[in-house]
């Protein structure tokens, strides 16, 4: 056994069990079974032209002596990121926890109840500190919750407005330069105008539907806004701002200036700056506007006892269901931070944020004062935690470098300096001491906070916030680790079991891989600092972007997109880029396979483009003359083709070449989604197939963990000519020579996570990527093989295989009175997370075992459908109090005194063997979604408030 080879770590099935699971599936080799799979015209010719693999600790001496080139300056550079301290037991309990970070979205709410409250405590900490009526479970960074609080009110706009097509959008000055990059991105396909300019100035014409405003502004001037937001509500203009949430502990909450829609990012509680990313960006806005909210809410709801039980609320307004009438396309939430963010308010409260809003604000009062000293003046004239100051740029960036020090250098003779958490006396007196230099001054010296302020008495905040006992009763460390351990028992993760869910590819987060993301040289860089001080974090990118390249076959790679769904995005953004480049902008035709996941008419909305849907077959696949005709109809217009390989049916299709010729044929081009991509790398490739352009779930097949639902990366790769539509960002340029605007804030999106791939693929290397793909393949095929003769396989490819996931069909049960729900909860009595439900077929389970699981686990799983099915069975359509109905069953129903059931304790409880030695107890019945959508609640007020009368 070769102890230092990272794969055989990673791989589950160890040599000893492939003549088993071979001999189970009918094959004498896995190259047979790959050859069954897979259409020998698109298979590759050579291996993957990568690096030989490290060994793990090559690895953890290499990507150490990387992080040593990054240097970690002082960083007063702003700009809506921040250094913070990250609270050393959340980062040990939290952060660097398996328990929290292998998670998957709570779908299954019963076996998430932890990680649900601890996003109900992120939600209430937004309401509450913004002072809005309803949050969601965070979005991806600030530049796009922006994006989407435009969307939002475009959606909302009145009766009239839509029939007036009353469309401009007011910019403030002030905005943040990436996120106004974000907006123009967003604005033009959906028909937006923006107009930018001067909140005092703006003339409030019946022309606007709506406005967005910095609060404070990104250079530190804090406004009062609510002579604005008057006169906007008297013209029918709605009012989102986008506020730092660190101020809002001091400052009068826009809530409370009447604000629409809130948005921004919560970094600053307690997340690492890491290059730009992964933060949890938040949203808040009125309750009448909830059917319009993107992303996702956690709700209050009761299980069927009436106890108290959390869900994913309000399922019909994701896109899944809307898809094309979608106003957004997110998918992903940046939950782990999210829950990191609730976490640092929880242990805080809200006494603690204060001081630490009032220490920040103190900071920035008592630099400003000092500098005044010295004849630097400040033109702010009222300010939270940023001053303006007046210097000779050029010579105080000199100074300050050399004492690895950086501010914003906003012109040649204006300075801005953002004050933080982090900061200390003698970081004031640094400051103070580089400009004194740089001007040829005496220093003079501060030995305490000023307590003076320079905030409006008008905007002092006076409201009360997070009152609930959560948020007061954990501030000493035992306290909040126990609580966190109290929630983490209420999760069923990767730590516990498989959790085999179809399209989102649960496979191992290696240790090895996760351990640089605590390492300070990697988790403190700003985004926007100077790029030499990142010469680590460019040498990894760079290097990632080119192993992505030979993955994918492509030519170019941008990391910038925050999730999949981000990067269908960008990838049609780069399509229509290139149409416009050779005048064929009216090229807006994207055909979409009825099978395809609900992000890709959505996506392709938000992206301007007129969807057509095209049939598939009765075995799953692409019906490729309906295709042709509709390619050949549009032909003049066609734009592009997204298509999913393999197939979201689990299945290699194998028309695929003649598929992506006929697009070339008519004019268009070809977006291929990656999120079955676990079932190429080195066997095939997009270029191979005929694609142009594809994401990457990098929390998918490269092994950044799901964390409850986020963080997310979704890089796309493509082709020569679609290199130069690459985005860019206004800070820092990157992307192609006709770069399209930013898709996300940050240059590189969540950086930081990108270790964690890059980590991946270096160790894995060629082979054992390559092995990867063909084990996810093997299990996969295995488990079909033990299912066959018990649950209807949907569909498989020409030879009788399955890709690397495959479709149970469960609709007959029904004549047992058995939906697939039921099936899903009683597979926690089992101690398993249900496979993805009712997608992309309504009443099947799309099962995906990935390459880590070993045989052991597979087995176990499948015994425990298999018991499952002879559980249906017994069942009968008039029999409601069955073992499958009652499912899921908790311990407090097994330890009380009365039992009214028609099977024993034991059969509910441990139906096999096995379940005993390791048994997870679901913490609440199954929960009323009914009642949860009926009565709304996404905060922390006691149930009792909401309950019927």
């Amino acid at each position: 056994m070769k102890t230092d080879a990272f794969a055989l770590r990673h791989i589950g099935p160890r040599e000893t069990d492939l003549q088993h699971m071979l001999k189970t599936i009918g094959v004498d080799s896995i190259e047979q079974l790959v050859y069954e799979t897979l259409p020998d015209d698109i298979r590759l010719k050579a291996p993957l032209n990568l690096d030989p693999a490290m060994t793990e600790y090559e690895f953890a001496n290499h990507i150490q002596e990387l992080g040593k080139k990054n240097k970690v300056f002082k960083s007063y550079i702003g700009l809506g990121y921040h250094p913070t301290i990250v609270p050393a037991p959340i980062q040990r309990n939290i952060f660097e926890n398996p328990g929290w970070y292998t998670a998957y979205t709570p779908y299954q709410a019963e076996i998430a109840q932890g990680r649900l409250e601890a996003i109900l405590n992120f939600q209430t900490t937004v309401i509450e500190l913004t002072g809005m009526e309803i949050a969601n479970a965070s979005l991806l960074d600030e530049g796009t919750a922006a994006a989407e609080a435009m969307a939002l009110l475009f959606d909302v706009r009145t009766r009239d407005q839509k029939k007036n097509n009353t469309n401009k959008f007011f910019v403030s000055e002030e905005i943040l330069p990436q996120t106004l990059s974000v907006l123009q991105t967003r604005s033009t396909p959906i028909g937006i105008e923006l107009v930018v300019g001067n909140h005092e100035t703006f003339d409030f014409s019946t022309e606007f539907f709506g406005a967005i405003l910095q609060y404070p502004g990104k250079y530190g001037q804090v406004n009062d806004y609510s002579a604005f937001v008057a006169k906007a509500k008297e013209n029918e203009i709605k009012v989102a701002f986008a506020a730092d949430i660190l101020s809002l502990a001091a400052l009068t909450s826009p809530g409370e200036m009447g604000a629409a829609v809130v948005v921004g990012t919560s970094q600053r509680f307690g997340v690492p700056m890491g290059y730009g990313g992964p933060h949890a960006a938040y949203f808040a806005t009125k309750e009448e506007y909830k059917r319009s909210m993107p992303g996702r809410i956690i709700g209050v709801s009761i299980d069927v006892n009436g106890n108290r039980a959390l869900r994913m609320a309000l399922g019909t307004r994701e896109q899944h269901i809307k898809r094309e009438k979608a106003t957004s396309n997110i998918c992903t939430a940046q939950v782990l931070l999210a829950v990191m963010a609730g976490m640092y308010a929880v242990y805080h409260g809200p006494e603690g944020l204060k001081y630490i809003a009032n220490k920040v604000h103190a900071s920035a009062v008592t630099t400003a004062e000092a500098l005044n000293k010295i004849g630097v003046s400040q033109i702010n004239s009222a300010y939270f935690d940023t001053i303006l100051v007046k210097a000779d740029a050029q010579k105080v960036k000199a100074v300050a470098e050399k004492n690895e020090v950086n501010f914003f250098y906003v012109d040649a003779d204006t300075i801005s300096i953002s004050l933080n958490e982090t900061t200390s006396v003698s970081d004031i007196n640094q400051i103070v001491a580089i400009f004194a230099e740089a001007l040829g001054k005496e220093t003079v010296s501060v030995s305490e906070l000023t307590e003076a302020s320079q905030l409006p008495a008008s905007l002092e905040r006076t409201s009360s916030f997070l009152t609930h006992d959560v948020f007061n009763n954990h501030h000493s460390e035992s306290q909040l680790m126990r609580y966190i351990k109290k929630l983490e028992r209420k999760d069923l993760s990767l730590n516990h079991s498989m959790i085999s869910l179809g399209s989102c590819t649960m496979k191992l987060n290696a240790a090895s891989e996760m351990l640089p993301l605590s390492m300070p040289n990697w988790n403190s860089i700003h985004p926007f600092a100077p790029v030499e001080q990142a010469e680590g974090y460019i040498t990894m990118l760079k290097k990632l972007e080119q192993q992505l390249n030979v993955i994918t076959g492509f030519a170019g790679t941008t990391l910038q997109p925050n999730s999949g769904a981000q990067g269908e995005y960008a990838g049609l953004m780069a399509i229509r880029a290139y149409h416009m480049s050779r005048n064929e902008g009216h090229r807006n035709v994207c055909l979409i396979p009825s099978s395809a996941h609900g992000t890709n008419p959505a996506s392709a909305a938000m992206a301007g483009m007129k969807i057509i849907v095209t049939k598939t077959t009765p075995e799953g696949n692409i019906d490729v003359e309906d295709l042709r005709e509709k390619a050949i109809e549009h032909k003049d217009d066609l734009s592009c083709l997204m298509v999913t390989y393999p197939s979201t049916h689990g299945v290699f299709e194998s028309s695929i070449i003649e598929i992506t010729k006929l697009i070339h044929d008519n004019g268009g081009l070809v977006y291929m989604d990656g999120a079955n991509m676990n079932a190429q790398v080195g066997l095939t490739n997009p270029a191979t197939i005929g694609a142009d352009v594809c994401h990457l779930n990098l929390h998918k097949t490269f092994a950044i963990p799901h964390g409850g639902g986020g963080p997310g990366v979704g890089p796309i790769c493509v082709n020569e000519k679609l290199v130069p539509f690459l985005p860019t960002n206004p800070i820092l340029k990157v992307g192609g020579e006709q770069a399209i605007t930013a898709i996300s804030s940050a240059p590189y999106g969540s950086a930081l996570v990108c270790l964690i791939s890059y980590g991946y693929i270096t160790m894995m290397g060629a082979e054992g990527l390559k092995s990867a793909t063909e084990h996810a393949i093997l299990n996969a095929n295995y488990m079909k093989s033990r299912f066959e003769g018990h649950y209807p396989i949907l569909y498989t490819g020409e030879c009788g295989r399955a890709a690397h996931e495959m479709i149970l069909d469960c609709r007959a049960f029904k004549e047992n009175g058995i939906e697939v729900g039921d099936i899903a909860k009683r597979l926690m009595d089992y101690g398993f997370h249900a496979p993805t439900v009712s997608f992309p077929v309504a009443g099947t389970l799309m099962i995906e075992p990935t390459e880590s699981e070993d045989l052991a686990e597979l087995d176990r799983f499948c015994d425990a459908l298999i018991s499952i099915r002879k559980e249906i069975e017994a069942a009968t359509a008039d029999d409601k109090n069955n073992v499958l109905k009652n499912a899921p069953h908790t311990l407090a129903m097994l330890t009380t005194d009365s039992w009214d059931f028609p099977y024993t304790r034991e059969k509910a409880a441990y139906p096999l063997e096995y379940i005993a030695d390791n048994k997870f107890w679901p913490s609440v019945r199954r929960v009323d979604d009914a009642y949860g959508d009926r009565n709304l609640v996404c905060s922390c007020a006691p149930i009792e408030a909401y309950m019927e009368s």
